[in-house]
């Protein structure tokens, strides 16, 4: 029985160079400041600069940490502060290169890779993702929930759907901030009230958006549980039944969780249990988001704890699902 971890990161020091001095840059510096406040801004500038740098960097530590975890194999991303959406093209082009080949050099028996892409970029996303796979051997592509002023369901970023539709690419769905902004700046809330709620918005517009009708093979996985989607789909339901602008798509939301993969960072059994109720445990996915405090280091005692699981249902959460959607054997 294997264990994959679809939510670990890594980081790309060459990126830092690329986007140093850039206006774009400091801009979206001002705006973490103002979404994440100055507290935790610099406390997790720490923790970057202290722990989390080997886990990051060193194949001996991430490799270490696997093990005491009892994760057999990570699906790594990078993290998502190095996204740099603002990018123009031909900048764009260099963070993505130098992303994709460093999380390509990472690529083991114990390490697939999730590709990044220029999303501002739609037609160049596109090209680089098909690179990305056909070149460089990586299985799919981390995204956030929005680029360029856009949310996912914009026709904008239609090329790049229908290019990850026809390669089958696993789209790691993972946010960084929160349009909800300055409101969250207190007490760590952009991250524990607004990643999850740029996760539930992102994962809507793909659903009432129709970018599920118009493309039913993407292969789509939410961050943290899908967010707030799962556990609160009647309400979305309802809606559908009774409001006609709510009713834009083909089918109830709830029929779409079929199409889509939650990461079981959920961080309790009860949830995590209302979470396989809701989504199947065919549709759950093993997740630590791994090196970073929000995470996890026990994500297999956490799934025993939850009741009522079968052996086959344990397994397909723990890594079989996710083995057989990236293509590791």
């Amino acid at each position: 029985m294997i264990t994959l971890d679809v939510h670990a990161h890594t980081i790309v020091p060459e990126v830092f160079a690329l986007v140093a001095g850039q206006p774009g840059y400091r801009d979206e510096q001002a705006q973490q400041l103002l979404t994440f406040g100055r507290e935790s801004v610099e406390h997790n500038a720490r923790l970057a600069a202290g722990s989390y740098a080997p886990l990051l960097t060193d194949m001996g530590s991430r490799l270490a940490a696997m093990d005491a975890a009892g994760i057999d194999v990570q699906a790594v991303s990078v993290i998502p502060t190095q996204y740099h959406y603002w990018a123009d093209r031909s900048l764009a082009s260099e963070i993505v290169s130098a992303v994709n080949s460093h999380i390509a050099s990472m690529v083991s028996d114990r390490v697939v890779g999730l590709a990044t892409v220029a999303l501002q970029h739609p037609s160049l996303a596109a090209s680089q993702l098909t690179d990305a796979i056909r070149k460089l051997g990586l299985r799919g592509v981390e995204i956030s929930t929005s680029a360029a002023g856009r949310d996912l369901s914009d026709p904008y970023f239609e090329p790049f759907f229908a290019a990850a539709s026809s390669l089958g690419a696993f789209i790691f769905i993972h946010p960084w901030g929160c349009g909800l902004g300055e409101r969250l700046s207190s007490w760590y809330l952009g991250n524990i009230i607004g990643q999850p709620a740029e996760t539930t918005l992102a994962l809507s517009h793909l659903i009432f958006g129709g970018v599920l009708d118009r493309h039913p093979d993407l292969i789509v996985c939410g961050a943290h549980g899908g967010g707030y989607l799962p556990q609160y789909i009647g309400r979305a339901d309802h809606a559908y039944a009774v409001r006609p602008e709510s009713a834009a798509m083909k089918q109830p939301p709830s029929a779409y969780l079929g199409q889509l993969y939650f990461d079981s960072l959920v961080y309790t059994m009860g949830t995590a249990r209302q979470l396989i109720d809701v989504a199947g445990a065919d549709h759950v996915l093993l997740g630590t988001d791994y090196p970073f405090d929000m995470g996890v280091t026990d994500p297999l005692s956490r799934l025993d704890a939850v009741p009522g699981l079968s052996f086959d249902e344990r397994a397909a959460i723990a890594g079989g699902t996710a083995a057989r959607l990236l293509g590791v054997r």
